[in-house]
């Protein structure tokens, strides 16, 4: 009998562990330059904030689920998603057609509809029609998107980002810019110059995605969401936000009017003002410091990484083209012109997103490195092939003939020589691959680039925020250049020692 209590005793404890430590919710979005759906506040950078931020908590709370937020591109989410990087997707996602095709999607959320911003000054384009002939900009592949291609004469500018074509239209580069109402209240109406004209224009519903298949996550985070908007917890974070509209009332059925401040519309409007006289902007520029320390210790590792792996693959194949059997060669020359004849964009998309249909997963970081390393092991590969070439071949018949083992004449005699010649070309290259570090950002690793957008598109400074990303890019190159520099001495200092004795 005491056996018997004591083994129920155990599962209960087994249980009830169990359930305090449920497994995170892991959750993604891109929260670089997204107001107001998932954005770093701007007055706090380390933390996360937004409408869909608020959403995502709630439904984790409801669901009894810890969270785990996942930065990725925007371009990037499904994918991930398909991938298995994270459970869900939350980034004001169009339920559409062509959308439910690849993903599947809760109930919406949110509805909203499209709306035009013009120029302050700017009269007279406040309807689709008025639009006709204009230079008109909205993201790409949203319904904004689609309703401006139905008319050929406008021509089209898609963005990736919102705050690029807020921006243009400033500029002028833009006759009007067409996107959601959620992005136009932010972005258009805090601006002076801008303003939003003419009536609300068809409609957008946002839901949450999943990736095909995963119908129990999808019905537990709708019974959520039906919870949120029976007891008016939906409504009392769009509220907070300004969002709540006559379509989220006739979608909920909340035709209830509460007294609720929009204290986090009035915080993000506070907290991105344009700052007056210098000692306010050192101390925004100061407040950066921790962010681009972060991307540029990111950058550095990345970078320095795939050049140990640049150099040494890039070695190895300067090796088989020029001193390895003729099959060797050849294969060693066909990974160089494939390498060097595809976007670095591409093979890194392909490493990430498509090397799993085989069974090899790669973290983002080793994905960012394989990729970067192979790429520019290509050009490291003929950078060392013409420094092998340069070296005469009576060198290593004489080394040979020294008693020197092939291998031994290669290690000792050719490739120091080859390595000499070719440092200054190596050091250009390493300052290369640190700007096209950049490129890893689409496979959610945060670097300087990423940092540079998040925090420009946060604040509209894309002049002193950018100085300061360059700076730091400098400071990260600057070192290695001094240090090339301090090899080539070396090297020269030793040459003309030999040749002194």
């Amino acid at each position: 009998m005491k056996g018997v209590v004591g083994l129920l005793l155990a599962l209960v404890v087994m249980v009830f562990s169990v359930a305090g430590h449920a497994a995170p919710l892991r959750w993604a979005s891109d929260a670089e330059a997204n107001v107001p759906f998932v954005f770093h506040d701007p007055a706090d950078q380390s933390r996360l904030t937004g409408y869909e931020y608020e959403i995502a908590q709630a439904i984790a709370r409801r669901l009894g689920r810890p969270t785990q937020f996942v930065q990725n591109d925007w371009d990037g989410l499904i994918p991930g998603l398909q991938r298995g990087l994270y459970d869900m997707v939350i980034d004001g996602i169009e339920i559409t057609p062509e959308h439910e095709q690849g993903v599947l999607f809760s109930r919406p959320y949110y509805m909203t509809t499209e709306r035009i911003t013009v120029r302050r000054d700017q009269q007279g384009l406040d309807t689709l029609a008025a639009l006709h002939g204009h230079v008109v900009g909205t993201l790409k592949d949203t319904t904004a998107e689609r309703m401006l291609q139905a008319d050929p004469s406008i021509r089209i500018r898609s963005y990736e980002e919102e705050t690029n074509a807020y921006t243009d239209l400033k500029n002028g580069r833009l006759d009007a810019v067409l996107l959601d109402g959620t992005i136009a209240l932010y972005y258009g109406t805090p601006d002076p110059d801008l303003k939003l004209v003419g009536e609300p224009i068809g409609q957008v519903a946002y839901g949450v995605a999943f990736a095909q298949g995963n119908t129990a996550l999808r019905d537990q985070v709708n019974a959520a969401l039906d919870g949120m908007m029976r007891d008016g917890e939906l409504h009392r974070i769009l509220a907070r936000w300004k969002l709540w509209t006559p379509a989220m009332a006739a979608l909920t059925g909340d035709a209830t009017t509460p007294d609720i401040a929009p204290d986090a519309w009035d915080h993000y409007r506070a907290a991105t003002a344009p700052t007056t006289g210098w000692r306010a902007r050192f101390d925004r520029y100061v407040s950066f410091l921790p962010l681009l320390l972060h991307g540029a210790v990111l950058t550095f590792a990345v970078s320095a990484c795939a050049m140990v792996l640049a150099v040494g693959l890039g070695l190895a194949l300067a090796l088989m083209r020029r001193y390895g059997p003729r099959w060797l060669g050849a294969l060693a020359t066909l990974y160089v012109e494939i390498v060097r004849g595809t976007p670095l964009l591409i093979q890194i998309l392909f490493i990430f997103y498509a090397l799993p249909g085989i069974g090899l997963r790669l973290s983002p970081f080793v994905a960012g490195v394989l990729a970067l390393g192979m790429n520019y092991a290509a050009y490291e590969a003929e950078n060392y092939r013409a420094g092998l070439q340069s070296v005469a071949r009576g060198q290593i018949e004489a080394a040979i003939a020294l008693n020197m083992t092939h291998f031994q004449a290669l290690r000792f005699v050719v490739v120091p020589q080859a390595v000499r010649m070719v440092i200054p070309v190596m050091t250009n290259d390493f300052i290369s691959l640190l700007k096209d570090s950049s490129l890893v950002s689409v496979i959610t690793l945060t670097e300087l680039s990423q940092t540079y957008v998040r925090l420009s598109s946060t604040y509209y400074d894309y002049f002193g925020t950018g100085l300061l990303i360059g700076v730091a890019y400098l400071l990260l190159g600057l070192p290695f250049v001094r240090l090339a520099r301090m090899a080539e001495a070396r090297f020269h200092t030793g040459r003309q020692r030999r040749g002194h004795i």
